[in-house]
């Protein structure tokens, strides 16, 4: 199975527009936050990453903003790695607010880069094995 997490956090007023909704570009932060919570919680630290000398990037993000989250929610994003290529991921996320009802969701291509280059490469079998794919992966 590959690997699924949740995480939380608060709307503060720093993470509002002047109506007191969310700004749109700080569910990409909120997102970014639970994709690093999820891999830490596998045992996947990103200074660990760069022991392996790579680095993982935001490829491509496809977004849908379905509900505007308010100042004080306390929003739950939902984390799962839908597809693990070579050298990619990819996330599904989905922003919920307390009520459940989805606010924003969103497709996450993270691509593996060498640290010094920054051309793609392999995800480490070992970092593969945390995430829970341990098959062979076609490239990409």
């Amino acid at each position: 199975m590959l690997a699924t997490a949740e995480y939380q956090v608060r709307v503060f007023i720093e993470d509002t527009d002047a109506s007191g909704v969310v700004y749109h570009a700080n569910y990409l932060r909120f997102m970014e936050r639970a994709r690093t919570e999820m891999m830490r919680s596998l045992g996947i630290e990103q200074s660990a990453t760069f022991e392996h000398e790579v680095a993982f990037v935001v490829h491509s993000a496809q977004m849908r903003f379905l509900r505007g989250a308010r100042l004080d929610d306390l929003l739950r994003i939902e984390t799962a790695v839908d597809n693990v290529r070579a050298a990619s991921l990819v996330f599904h996320q989905v922003v919920r607010l307390r009520s459940g009802e989805p606010a924003c969701e969103a497709q996450v291509r993270v691509a593996c880069v060498h640290l010094k280059t920054h051309r793609a490469r392999r995800i480490p079998t070992e970092l593969m094995a945390l995430m829970g794919a341990t098959k062979q992966l076609p490239s990409g």
